[in-house]
C-alpha cells in the first residue's frame, strides 16, 4: 500500500524569482555543494533550462549503509545512490506552473513520485509538493515508507531554507 504526503513550502519572494532561480545551474550546484557536508558523493547529473520549454535536473546522491536507519539498512546491503529527477514546465506568472519529481534507488526496495506546483500569494509563492513512496518489502513496508516520508519532509525543510537564502545572496 502507498503512503502519500503532500507539503507546502512558503516563500516572500515572488514565484518569478524562485522560478528564476531553479532555472540557473549554480541554483543545484550550490545545493549539492551544501549536501556534501552530509554525503561526499553529491552531483547534478544532468541539466536543461529553457525558459520556453522549463527546467530539469537530474541529481544523484550516494548514502553510505551506515547512514541509513537499521530498518533501511535490513534491505540496503550496500550504499544507497539515490537518482533523483526535477522539473518544472514553462513559468505562469498568473497561473500555477506544475511539475513533477521522482527518485529512484537502484535495486532500491521501492518507488517515490510526485507532483510540484509553484504559485503567487499574497505574500510571496508557494511550492506544494504531493508525493506518494512506495515499498514493495512485506512485512516491513509500512515502516519504510514512513521512514521515507519522515526524512522526505526534513528534506523539503532544508530545501526550502536552503532556496530562500540563495535567492536573497544572489537576487
Amino acid at each position: 500500500m502507498a503512503r502519500r504526503l503532500s507539503y507546502s513550502a512558503r516563500f516572500p519572494h515572488s514565484a518569478d524569482k524562485l522560478y528564476q532561480a531553479q532555472m540557473q545551474r549554480q541554483y543545484w550546484d550550490d545545493m549539492m555543494a551544501g549536501f556534501q557536508m552530509i554525503s561526499p558523493h553529491c552531483e547534478v547529473a544532468d541539466f536543461v533550462s529553457d525558459p520556453t520549454v522549463g527546467m530539469r535536473v537530474v541529481l544523484k546522491q550516494t548514502i553510505g549503509r551506515d547512514q541509513l536507519p537499521p530498518i533501511a539498512q535490513t534491505v540496503m546491503m550496500k550504499d544507497m545512490i539515490i537518482t533523483r529527477e526535477e522539473s518544472f514546465g514553462v513559468f505562469h506568472p498568473e497561473d500555477v506552473t506544475a511539475g513533477t519529481y521522482n527518485a529512484s534507488i537502484p535495486a532500491g526496495p521501492g518507488s517515490l513520485t510526485g507532483v510540484q506546483e509553484l504559485f503567487s500569494t499574497d505574500t510571496g509563492c508557494t511550492i506544494r509538493k504531493t508525493t506518494e513512496v512506495k515499498v514493495f518489502v512485506p512485512f516491513i513496508n509500512g515502516k519504510l515508507e514512513q521512514v521515507m516520508l519522515v526524512n522526505l519532509v526534513d528534506l523539503f525543510r532544508a530545501e526550502a531554507e536552503y532556496a530562500k537564502d540563495w535567492i536573497d545572496k544572489n537576487f
